[in-house]
């Protein structure tokens, strides 16, 4: 049976443990840091969930605009009339020809139903 050992160093207590309690504890400070990280998460999360169909289009390169207007099933005039927007404003930002302010990404995010940090890349 092996026993947890108290020692002074430098005029402060230390302690000597076995390697097969140490391992036990330190398991116990990981599972208790991983139930800490998780419970933050959830108390964090707004819910919103980007699609694995999105995260594909851009990673292939599409706009946001356009990867979420395509997973809606807008038409590029669908948007653009929603949002009170021209066609081919819209069209420009899908292509990148233009970035679109911020005012106008506000009106497209809220017709796509996304938050505007999603289409602001």
């Amino acid at each position: 049976m092996s026993k947890v050992q108290m020692i002074e160093i430098e005029g402060r207590r230390a302690y000597l443990v076995p390697a097969d309690i140490w391992e036990r504890v330190k398991a116990m400070v990981e599972d208790a840091q991983d139930a800490a990280a998780y419970a933050e998460a959830l108390a964090n999360d707004d819910g919103f969930r980007v699609p694995h169909a999105v995260v594909l289009a851009e990673i292939d390169g599409v706009h946001p605009v356009k990867a979420w207007r395509d997973f809606r099933g807008l038409t590029l005039k669908a948007l653009a009339d929603a949002a009170g927007v021209s066609k081919p404003y819209v069209s420009q930002i899908e292509g990148g020809k233009r970035a679109g302010t911020t005012a106008t990404l506000k009106k497209l995010a809220g017709v796509l139903g996304v938050p505007l940090d999603v289409l602001a890349a």
